[in-house]
């Protein structure tokens, strides 16, 4: 079954994720420099209306106050001195006038309108015409005639001269207070706007989030779950799946790349699959072949050896009636096919050991390796006592293996040493072990006649051996079997050339085989066996 997907060139004309998240934030860039464009217009406004009111209206209506008791202290003092004749009373009258000025000129400034100030000037105009018709000449006259010279006429009419300058002034604060009244209604409808604006600006936010949030679900989000789901369901098992999640060019790449690592990976189980069946057959051939291997050895064990037997027992019993009727060549003819026989017995013997080890599975168990060498030792009791050999052994490690193999592969490699001794001093052998971090290293040292290091590969092939036959006993499978054993438990064993006086093997095996770091001493003599 196949499943049609986009092509590569019509996702080139998709956004990628990141394309997307920089749209995004433009976007975002671009509503919060409008929001801060409008935000500060408004606070602008409503700031600017605050201060008309604070700093212009209000202040405006104090120093129209304060015009209006300079006024009216300029109307004090000039009764005053129209009544006393009396130059102190005229001081309120000449601070007023001069203070009137400096207030003027401030609510000139302060004006926030035409009506204020045309009641100013009203203010001024009436004021100007009170001090020029009446307050001046009364001056004049009482300064030059005295108080008598004002009649009561005259100052009558100042009267109501300065009450049209009352009248002015009550003008002006009714002017002034519309002015307040108006820049407060200015102020309450910037706060309005200003408020209105802020709710404006939360929502667009609210709402540009909400939709930030809905585009990059649809556009990404959802597609990296889909790739997610699609993942981890070949990742359980489910290589049929296709790998198709849509979305942003990048993400659709991504898509592609894990089907063609689905569909590898299919080829590569299929292939896989049909090795599996491969294999099988070959155990099952293994097997019947090994079957066969095992029949073999039972032949090999028992019908071969009971002809060799046979062999040697008849030529044996000839020798035995005929020997005076046989000359010696006839004897020695008859001792060469005996002796033939038995070294057939012995390698099909030492044949059987070899193909066992690896094909015979033995359950691991803990051992002390120390123990192990002892019960080698006690094998090898008689050639020990034999050859008057001192053995050392030091502190070996407890490991997981199997134990029968290991008794060989210690009596072997203990026995060699024994065998190839050298003929003017008495054997000794050591055996010492060394942890390191990935394992343990022991030796086996002993001073006998040595081993070339030309020979150091050959040594370990079956049925090599580097004397003659009659200079030593033996079917050369000895160290053979000792690296099969060692391989077999996942370490080597080699000689080492360099060591002179002797011969050393060293035998290394894995950290997972050793089960305590705690190894205990063990010094073993021949007469221990």
């Amino acid at each position: 079954m196949t499943t049609e997907t986009p092509s590569r060139g019509s996702r080139k004309s998709r956004w990628s994720a990141q394309t997307w998240f920089n749209v995004v934030l433009l976007a975002m860039t671009l509503l919060l420099g409008v929001s801060a464009i409008v935000g500060a217009t408004v606070l602008q406004n409503a700031a600017s209306a605050s201060n008309r009111l604070i700093d212009h209206i209000s202040v405006g209506r104090i120093q129209a106050a304060r015009l209006q008791a300079t006024l009216l202290n300029q109307e004090t003092g000039v009764r005053g001195f129209v009544i006393t004749d009396k130059e102190e009373f005229l001081q309120p009258y000449v601070e007023g006038r001069r203070d009137e000025l400096a207030v003027s000129s401030q609510i000139e400034r302060l004006v926030p309108g035409p009506e204020p100030l045309l009641a100013l000037r009203e203010v001024e105009r009436r004021a100007a015409d009170w001090r020029t018709r009446y307050a001046e000449p009364m001056i004049a006259s009482v300064r030059e005639k005295g108080p008598e010279s004002v009649s009561a006429g005259q100052a009558e009419e100042s009267k109501r001269s300065f009450d049209a300058v009352r009248k002015a002034l009550d003008v002006q604060n009714v002017a002034w207070n519309r002015a307040r009244e108006l820049a407060r209604a200015d102020l309450e409808v910037a706060r309005t706007i200003r408020d209105a604006t802020f709710f404006g600006i939360l929502a667009a936010f609210l709402i540009t989030i909400v939709t930030v949030a809905v585009l990059l679900r649809i556009a990404v989000f959802g597609p990296l779950t889909r790739l997610r789901e699609a993942s981890r369901r070949v990742t359980r098992g489910d290589f049929a799946y296709h790998v198709d999640t849509g979305g942003p060019a990048d993400l659709a790449e991504l898509a592609d790349d894990m089907e063609a690592m689905r569909g590898r990976i299919v080829t590569e189980l299929e292939e896989a699959r049909g090795a599996r069946l491969r294999i099988a057959a070959q155990a099952e051939e293994l097997k019947r072949s090994n079957a066969e291997l095992e029949q073999f050895a039972y032949v090999a064990s028992h019908d071969l050896q009971e002809p060799l037997r046979k062999i040697a027992s008849f030529c044996q019993m000839l020798q035995q009636r005929y020997a005076s009727q046989l000359d010696d060549r006839a004897n020695t003819y008859i001792d060469f096919a005996v002796d033939g026989a038995k070294r057939m017995q012995v390698l099909i013997n030492e044949l059987l050991t070899f193909s066992r080890v690896g094909r015979v599975a033995r359950e691991p168990v803990e051992m002390d390796l120390n123990d192990v060498v002892g019960r080698a030792l006690a094998n090898l009791s008689a050639a020990v006592e034999d050859s008057g050999a001192e053995i050392e052994v030091g502190d070996l490690p407890v490991v997981v293996g199997d134990r029968t193999q290991f008794v060989m592969l210690w009596q072997n490699l203990i026995g060699n040493s024994l065998k190839f001794r050298d003929p003017g001093r008495a054997p000794r052998v050591t055996i010492e072990s060394e942890r390191l971090d990935e394992g343990v290293r022991m030796t086996v040292t002993d001073n006998g006649i040595g081993i070339s290091p030309n020979f150091a590969d050959k040594i370990f092939i079956i049925f090599q051996r580097l004397h003659q036959r009659d200079a030593y006993e033996g079917t050369g499978i000895g160290l053979a079997l000792c690296r099969k054993i060692v391989e077999q438990h996942g370490g080597t064993i080699r000689l080492d050339t360099e060591h002179t006086g002797g011969a050393r093997f060293v035998i290394t095996l894995p950290a997972e085989m050793i089960q305590s770091e705690d190894y205990r001493t063990t010094v073993e003599s021949p007469d221990d066996f």
